[in-house]
């Protein structure tokens, strides 16, 4: 049986005293967190702010579609294809029977939903050091276009879902560690946010 679930000069510059193995200043890292999140806040008010947003709007759908298909791979599915359109929307395909059953069919519904919540708090505790932070941006950046290759199967994807891993492993691989730091952290906000505006979903 096949499957589609349908469906967002100041000390931290010096980063000479930054130990990449030690967790950065907790102030530090409070501030940019609470910045990302009065910037996702404000520019969700904004008329503008869709098209700001947008390319975290098109990774949070890949975070739900994904969470829908490892979730079925995890119960002994198949993750056949994942489809992405301009609009935001997408669906992951997947076949075979699950174990648990209805149990099993249950758990892959509720881990697209799940899946940017999940993924955003893992961004944010990433965000405690700078080695962390960049090791998170790195395995996002990789996993994004993995998927490209062997899941996403809709030529927007095929597209949008490259160029994403393609920017956040630029970012990873840049010289600047409050960048990643910020970054991580931002990616984390905007995961967990997305999920009050696919509360039409359950």
């Amino acid at each position: 049986m096949t499957n589609h679930w349908k469906d967002n000069k100041s000390s931290f510059d010096d980063t000479r005293s930054w130990d990449s193995s030690q967790p950065a200043p907790d102030r530090v890292g409070l501030t940019w967190l609470v910045a990302a999140a009065i910037a996702t806040s404000l520019l969700w008010q904004l008329p503008i702010g869709n098209y700001v947003l947008y390319p975290f709007s098109i990774l949070a759908t890949w975070f739900h579609e994904m969470g829908h298909g490892l979730a079925a791979m995890l119960l002994g599915g198949n993750f056949r294809q994942l489809q992405m359109f301009p609009n935001g929307s997408g669906f992951a395909i997947h076949s075979g029977s699950l174990f648990l059953g209805p149990i099993g069919r249950a758990f892959v519904s509720a881990a697209g939903p799940m899946g940017p919540p999940i993924a955003g708090a893992l961004f944010i505790l990433s965000s405690r050091s700078r080695r962390t932070a960049r090791y998170a941006l790195l395995l996002l950046g990789g996993l994004l276009i993995v998927s490209a290759l062997i899941w996403v199967r809709s030529l927007f994807g095929l597209v949008a879902v490259p160029l994403l891993g393609i920017a956040v492993l630029a970012i990873a691989l840049s010289r600047y560690p409050w960048l990643q730091v910020f970054a991580i952290q931002f990616l984390g906000v905007q995961a967990c946010v997305s999920t009050y505006h696919q509360m039409d979903y359950l």
